[in-house]
């Protein structure tokens, strides 16, 4: 089944589906009706208690992208707030993530940047990209628990995370509470899959974990989402992160979208080389890996990198789902040549390997298209 309003499938997991649409658009129409002036009342309401309190009033983690860099300039510019934003570090930075870190930096933000062993990143990567077809899996573990420790470290209390993933695109919401606070249980079981020390073996100690692991005793510590308290929309981000900041992006495929065209011929952007596997070059391109993440995704799911994007433009109302079917069925069940040298060097395979990899976790009951003709 393929969901009527966006592109998403059945094949997606924890997604579920009501009268034909799935629960990310279902969630994006409930959100229309959200009066969001009472929410910011509510944010103020909370901020109120320790604006000004310490160095530094909240932690931001910071990948390196759009969204993450406006959280953080809202946060300093409309609320008065100095946020520290903490970058676990990509495991293979692109050219225009490190332009737009920097970016971020020079504009008045100051980043704990932590950089983990790569010998250990190195290992999971291929392990997990072998048996999970996922080499980002502890990466999903890092970005997790790395801001923690550093706000427990620096005896901070507020995290804000950007959107609630399970409520968005369309997954397992535990309770509606979680859609505001972060609730551990639904990270550690829907975006880290395991606990990072069953990652232990001969090579790597659970020592060697630490990064991955999120501190047990940081219950004083409060996590909220900014989607709870702000309408969220991934392409107004990148447009303010470019305004504000001077983000640059990947090569976009300008296509027949055209409140996308913007973006791509008016802002005088520089361009990095071109997007794998998508069309708009301006999400998730801070990391070489991604695009391999990607692939392996509509691999196992039978949906890409542009099937997600142009579901989530979709529900922001910036393209069509016809628009989006077109872009999706072109570009992606596209390898990412972009970077495959560089990415197989550092997971340590060969080409021949990696074909064993996409052989051993095909999935040919995901790759049904027929769904998408009704």
């Amino acid at each position: 089944m393929i969901c009527k309003t966006c592109l998403m499938p059945d094949t997606r997991p924890r997604v579920v589906f009501t009268d034909g649409r799935c629960n990310a658009c279902l969630e994006a129409d409930a959100r229309k009706n959200i009066d969001w002036v009472v929410r910011e009342r509510e944010f103020k309401n909370l901020i109120a208690g320790f604006v000004g309190s310490a160095p530094y009033d909240c932690v931001v983690p910071f990948s390196g992208g759009k969204d993450s860099a406006m959280i953080a300039w809202r946060l300093k510019h409309d609320f008065g707030l100095n946020p520290l934003l903490v970058c676990y570090g990509q495991m293979l930075w692109t050219d225009v993530g490190r332009h737009n870190l920097d970016a971020v930096c020079n504009s008045g933000f100051d980043i704990h940047y932590h950089r983990v062993d790569q010998r250990v990143s190195r290992a999971l990567a291929r392990r997990f990209t072998i048996e999970r077809g996922h080499p980002k899996q502890h990466y999903d573990a890092g970005v997790n628990s790395v801001p923690l420790q550093v706000a427990k470290a620096y005896g901070i209390k507020t995290v804000f995370y950007a959107e609630h993933g399970e409520s968005f695109y369309g997954g397992l919401v535990l309770d509606d509470e979680s859609r505001r606070t972060r609730n551990l249980d639904e990270v550690l079981e829907n975006q880290v899959g395991d606990h990072p020390l069953n990652w232990a073996d001969d090579d790597i100690s659970e020592r060697d974990l630490a990064p991955y692991i999120y501190p047990g005793d940081a219950g004083e510590i409060k996590a909220y989402y900014w989607s709870y308290f702000f309408d969220w929309d991934i392409y107004r981000n990148a447009k303010d992160a470019r305004k504000q900041m001077g983000f640059q992006q990947e090569r976009g495929r300008v296509a027949d979208y055209p409140r996308l065209v913007d973006w791509q011929n008016h802002w005088g952007v520089r361009w990095w080389g071109k997007s794998n596997g998508s069309f708009e070059g301006f999400d998730s391109i801070d990391d070489m890996i991604d695009g391999l993440d990607f692939y392996l995704m509509w691999v196992k799911f039978g949906f890409g990198r542009a099937t997600r994007m142009a579901s989530r433009l979709i529900q922001g109302g910036h393209m069509t789902r016809d628009q989006g079917m077109k872009l999706a069925l072109e570009y992606d069940h596209e390898l990412p040549a972009q970077f495959i040298h560089k990415v197989l060097e550092y997971l340590d395979m060969t080409r021949g390997q990696l074909d064993q990899v996409i052989d051993a976790h095909w999935n040919e009951d995901a790759h049904d298209r027929k769904g998408w003709a009704e």
